[in-house]
């Protein structure tokens, strides 16, 4: 009889803890591409998305599926575009904000129990990618890690 009172109370408290503040995706971070375009603008200053939100707080622990796959999808497209940019012209701060991209992305998603471990790993491959496996510029590479650095103690 007693276990049958205390399992609605037990249900509670572990309805009450999955429900934290910490699993939501901030609404800044599903804006898409455009507005982490916009905020790497920024980097390696502080990159902000709609002027208030990390992109590292854009990977919380207990993110959606359909969340992780808004943020995914912008986020490989403005890593894409990047590369792109600092492959044609690797003097460009392009490669420095692609950098900056994923440092905040390993920041964030580095503490999540690997549901972002695969997004991680294909921001990667995008970032690194280069036609024909020919080797990224020295110029590029500076600029990437300059950024990669910036993004992953602050980003």
């Amino acid at each position: 009889m007693r276990l049958a009172a205390a399992l609605p109370l037990l249900a509670l408290a572990l309805l009450a803890g999955c429900g934290s503040a910490d699993d939501s995706t901030p609404a800044a971070c599903l804006e898409g591409t455009g507005a982490y375009e916009r905020a790497l603008a920024a980097a390696p200053g502080e990159v902000l998305l709609e002027g208030e939100t990390p992109i590292s707080e854009c990977l919380p622990r207990n993110q959606t599926g359909g969340d992780l796959s808004r943020v995914g999808e912008a986020m490989l497209e403005t890593a894409t575009a990047l590369n792109a940019e600092a492959r044609k012209d690797p003097a460009a701060a392009a490669a420095l904000r692609l950098g900056y991209l994923l440092g905040a992305v390993q920041r964030g998603g580095g503490e999540s129990e690997g549901i972002h471990s695969e997004l991680i790993r294909r921001l990667a491959v995008a970032a690194r990618y280069a036609p024909g496996k020919q080797p990224l510029a020295q110029r590029f590479l500076s600029a990437y890690r300059e950024g990669f650095d910036a993004g992953r103690a602050g980003g």
